[in-house]
């Protein structure tokens, strides 16, 4: 019996994104003070993200303050995390 192969995920509906640049490429172009905390962060996060996060915080003029706004968020994305595994 000749084995057929199954395409179903290549059939999804769902909006491919396609990525501008290397993963990698991208951490590395990323401000000293954000790699590191990316580097300790307690959840996987995406270059861009952070770097969005980042820029709208104010991290090129204020570092701390944008560092003080990703580890609110994660902490928030943390605690939801921590209520769905109660239930």
């Amino acid at each position: 019996m000749p084995m057929t192969i199954q395409r179903r995920n290549l059939r999804s509906r769902l909006n491919h994104r396609r990525r501008h640049r290397p993963a990698m490429q991208a951490y590395d172009t990323l401000p000293p003070e954000l790699r590191q905390w990316l580097a300790n962060a307690c959840l996987p996060w995406s270059p861009n993200s952070a770097l969005k996060i980042w820029k709208a915080a104010g991290g090129a003029k204020a570092p701390a303050d944008a560092l003080a706004r990703l580890n609110a968020i994660e902490q928030a994305m943390l605690l939801r995390d921590a209520r769905i595994w109660e239930e």
